[in-house]
């Protein structure tokens, strides 16, 4: 699996609002997944989810999107011209569990190269996942999050979302590592 990792801190960059109003807290209750509709537009998303929720995982999510890329590039996913007729993506924003776990910038990339290396160990062609650390508002502060793009392509559309599916799978297996 291609993977790589940025800062996107500056003050014009996008914020990721832990508690926006439409938050289903998956921490305290699972049973609420089925209330996020990206998780009906994307088999596997619901797993991937409650994976990253997990009481024991060292991150959990506030935030995820279901879109359509308007251009990748094929070599950037380990793909063929003929494997990237169609491309699907899904961005979902995470928080260290343990509060300022990311307290600094050099803790935060520490964590994101770590990820990285470990997801470019994953044997997944046509998929890619880009980590972009952002400042996240939590509770009345400021804090470091971040935003996980993960983008498959495949011959058709059925195709890119079952690359996706398995891209998010195997990329929240490796977080909960």
């Amino acid at each position: 699996m291609e993977a790589d990792w940025e800062f996107d801190v500056g003050g014009d960059s996008p914020l990721i609002e832990a508690y926006w109003l439409g938050l289903v807290d998956l921490r305290a209750h699972p049973e609420r997944v089925s209330e996020i509709r990206e998780c009906r537009d994307l088999p596997g998303l619901s797993d991937v989810l409650l994976k990253l929720n997990a009481a024991e995982s060292a991150v959990w999510t506030s935030k995820t999107d279901v879109f359509f890329p308007e251009a990748i590039d094929p070599y950037e996913m380990n793909a063929s011209a003929d494997e990237a007729g169609a491309a699907i993506a899904c961005y979902v924003d995470l928080l260290p569990r343990a509060h300022r776990a990311w307290s600094d910038q050099r803790r935060a990339e520490e964590y994101c190269r770590r990820l990285c290396a470990r997801l470019a160990d994953q044997p997944l062609r046509c998929c890619r996942v880009d980590i972009a650390v952002r400042r996240a508002a939590v509770a009345e502060a400021y804090e470091l999050g971040a935003t996980a793009y993960a983008t498959a392509c495949g011959s058709t559309a059925v195709e890119a979302r079952q690359r996706l599916s398995e891209c998010l799978l195997a990329f929240a297996a490796t977080v909960a590592e």
